[in-house]
């Protein structure tokens, strides 16, 4: 129960500091209001950043080689179709 819960944290989180990030595009905040907002962003992004962290050591331990664990970075690069 604990990963589904993490997992929607995260998606929570992403959904909700996109929402911040329109509101500040706005540019109808005032601001000590946009203060806040930059602040909840913050926030937001730093806990993004340690779920996805977290998701990465989860990865790098999943990854079997001839029996022993190795690191190995993720593809980042995408097909061309």
């Amino acid at each position: 129960m604990a990963k589904k819960k993490q997992s929607y944290d995260f998606e929570q989180s992403l959904s909700s500091l996109e929402q911040l990030v329109e509101q500040m595009e706005s540019g109808e905040l005032s601001l000590e209001k946009a203060l806040e907002t930059f602040e909840q962003g913050i926030q937001l992004t730093r806990e993004c950043q340690t779920m996805l962290a977290e998701a990465e050591q989860k990865v790098q331990l999943l990854v079997d080689n001839n029996g022993s664990l190795e690191n190995q970075p993720f593809n980042t690069e995408v097909a061309e179709p």
